[in-house]
């Protein structure tokens, strides 16, 4: 159970789309300092919003960031990538970087900021899944999520003698700018950092936001051929 009243969080790719909606509802929860990185940051009007560049697949730029945020006691790993194609007509190059930044990126940052996290008192690390972690049909997106799911398990068994509470996040899509694009229900992403906050502040280690997520992990136990989405774009 972590207390966001009072805290200070770090927000990754936390300036636009649902990186922006976490900041903007830690702030409403009464978090007393938002760090909100980008790879090019604009200025805030929210003096309590302090913006940092952060490219998550640099490892100095890593350092650099956590050399300044050593009084954070929330990380949210949202930044991420995605380049929509098949697998077998994907290029090689933006799988590579699909991996790097969504799966590589996000262990970087947990590694880097678990002793922050540590000398604040344990606090929280939250990670962005994806409802394609568990279904086909996501590309190397989808694996790259599955990938994240499986780092965050293990971080979370990693992290516990340290106090450190894990949540992992698992949703369909949210209406922001990297899926407009494609043709399916979405939720707003204030609904979704709403959700999750909830569940942080309840002591959840999951957090399953949408309709589409629940019946999907309800579905895992069963024939592996149904675990598939066919996207519209």
């Amino acid at each position: 159970m972590t207390d966001i009243d009072g805290a200070v969080a770090l927000v990754t790719g936390g300036q636009r789309g649902l990186g922006r909606a976490f900041v903007d509802e830690l702030l409403r929860r009464g978090a007393s300092k938002v760090y909100a990185t980008a790879r090019n940051p604009e200025p805030s009007a929210d003096p309590r919003v302090v913006p940092l560049a952060l490219e998550v697949t640099d490892p100095e730029s890593v350092a650099a960031v956590a050399a300044v945020a050593t009084d954070v006691g929330i990380v949210v790993n949202n930044a991420g990538v995605l380049y929509p194609s098949p697998l077998l007509t994907a290029d090689i190059d933006n799988v590579r970087a699909t991996f790097e930044t969504n799966v590589i990126g996000p262990l970087r940052i947990a590694q880097t900021f678990a002793p922050v996290l540590a000398a604040n008192g344990g606090g929280a690390l939250v990670d962005i899944h994806s409802v394609l972690s568990w279904i086909a049909g996501g590309g190397a997106y989808g694996a790259s999520k599955a990938a994240f799911w499986s780092l965050t398990n293990s971080l979370r068994t990693e992290l516990t003698g340290q106090g450190t509470q894990v949540v992992g996040v698992h949703l369909g899509f949210a209406d922001t700018d990297m899926v407009k694009a494609i043709t399916a229900e979405k939720v707003s992403p204030a609904q979704v950092a709403t959700a999750v906050l909830d569940g942080l502040e309840k002591g959840e280690n999951e957090v399953l936001v949408d309709d589409l997520t629940r019946h999907v992990k309800a579905a895992l136990s069963g024939p592996v051929e149904n675990l598939t989405i066919r996207i519209g774009r």
